[in-house]
């Protein structure tokens, strides 16, 4: 038997379009939309698969030893539920482009504050009335006894609802600085450290916790270079050894961030977030007749990214998503048909005797990236028992070669009208694999066998 490559999007675990909810503002609210109405039409949006919330500490949290979710984040899981569309996050810890405060009360209160200073950099914002530009900035002692101690108990409380839940795809590492990016760019050099020593340290430390209480959830670090001297580097090479999972909001500057997406391990999946426009004209940036967005695109392909953002920075709105995509769809959908990996058995065969034989499988990858974990094939009987099993190397098949996996036939047993079913299992969770084959598949994304014309 034989398998074509599917030109469909597939929706698998562990890769996709996201629409963002928040990124480092709120969606912009229209007319008498209400906040479901707005966050419903962003979660609505076609080419998406995947959802992301990027809130702050304080946005999630009033007081210690209770979780108290504001609106955005409650609607947001619940329509995740409602579309299938799952959820990563982030829960910042300093965002500049916001008036309040990112810290819940309890913590302000109890923790001394760095100033870092006023203002923002004027060759970096292209608009004057930003909050960040007026703002006067702030970072918390990271350090403080009590806001280690706070930060532990909140992440946990997280983790105890939402560590493997069914809607939520990933959480994003805690982080030094501005938007928990790892940095506080134009203020680097300013640090509420004492050394450089008790900064990497308490980075590690918070990392630590975090991997602790996020036992299924696959955890994502920035590759933002180490400019604040707080120990992103360390941060990293602890999030490849433990096989997590990586980031970027760039896909143009600083060359360590390309090169380190570039040749990840096989299992860590990339998710690149980069801003796109919004279809006005003013925000399409053309070159050679093409938008600035396509460019992006293209570069997206080329790191062989397993997410990409669909998201217009600080003009959050399903409508402007929808104004570039319908001038120029085929980007989009091109990379929608492409992004992250694609899995189908290209080529099945059985070999053997009337005593035993093995029916092996050659696994082809038509997406962009590895697998993001460790594939597992189960081989079903018509009743829908299983019969045999089979697991790959993790991060395999990588794209553009096959694996074989063999999976023993009892005795005198009909393969014909046998299923195959494939699973990702990642830190322990099995997700199920939808064939990105054109031949029929079933509900659950198995492979009934037949034989082929060859």
């Amino acid at each position: 038997m034989t398998t074509l490559p599917s030109d469909a999007p597939v929706h698998n675990f562990g890769m996709g379009l996201t629409a963002y909810i928040i990124g480092d503002l709120l969606p912009k609210r229209k007319g008498i939309e209400t906040v479901r109405d707005t966050i419903e039409k962003i979660v609505q949006i076609p080419m998406a698969s995947k959802l992301y919330i990027r809130p702050t500490w304080r946005q999630m949290q009033s007081q210690r030893g209770r979780l108290d979710m504001f609106e955005h984040w409650q609607v947001t899981l619940e329509l995740a539920e409602k579309y299938n569309k799952p959820v990563g996050f982030r829960i910042m810890l300093a965002n500049p482009d916001i008036a309040e405060e990112s810290l819940p009360d309890f913590v302000l209160d109890n923790v001394p504050m760095q100033r870092l200073g006023q203002g923002w950099a004027s060759d970096e914002v292209s608009d004057p009335s930003e909050i960040r530009t007026r703002k006067e900035h702030h970072i918390p002692y990271y350090h403080h006894p009590y806001f280690l101690e706070a930060l532990d108990e909140f992440d946990a409380l997280l983790a105890e609802k939402y560590n493997g839940h069914a809607c939520i795809e990933y959480m994003d590492t805690y982080m030094h600085g501005f938007w928990g990016e790892g940095h506080t760019w134009p203020y680097e050099l300013v640090s509420p450290f004492p050394d450089q020593q008790t900064g990497v340290e308490t980075w590690i430390r918070i990392f630590e916790m975090q991997r602790r209480h996020w036992t299924k959830t696959p955890l994502v670090t920035n590759l933002q270079p180490d400019i604040s001297q707080v120990g992103n580097d360390e941060l990293v090479r602890r999030t490849l050894a433990a096989g997590e999972w990586l980031r970027s909001d760039t896909i143009f500057i600083e060359p360590q961030q390309i090169e380190l997406a570039g040749v990840r391990p096989p299992q860590v999946a990339f998710i690149s977030e980069v801003g796109m426009s919004d279809g006005l004209p003013e925000s399409l940036r053309l070159d050679n007749g093409l938008p600035h967005t396509e460019n992006i695109i293209a570069h997206v392909r080329d790191v062989g990214a397993n997410y990409w953002s669909l998201w217009n920075w600080h003009n959050i709105h399903a409508e402007h998503v929808l104004n570039y995509y319908h001038q120029y769809p085929a980007g989009i959908d091109g990379l929608n048909r492409v992004i992250g990996y694609r899995l189908r058995p290209a080529w099945i065969w059985v070999c053997g005797n009337q005593t035993e034989s093995v029916l092996i499988v050659g696994l082809a990858n038509d997406g962009i990236s590895n697998v993001p974990g460790i594939v597992r094939l189960t081989l079903l009987d018509q009743k829908g028992h299983p019969v045999s099993e089979a697991t790959l190397e993790a991060g395999h098949p990588i794209p553009h070669q096959v694996r074989l996996a063999h999976l023993k036939l009892p005795a005198g047993v009909e393969w014909i009208g046998m299923s195959l079913k494939a699973e990702l299992i990642v830190k322990g969770v099995n997700h199920p694999i939808r064939w990105a084959c054109r031949e029929p598949v079933n509900s659950d994304g198995s492979l009934t066998l037949k034989h082929s014309m060859i």
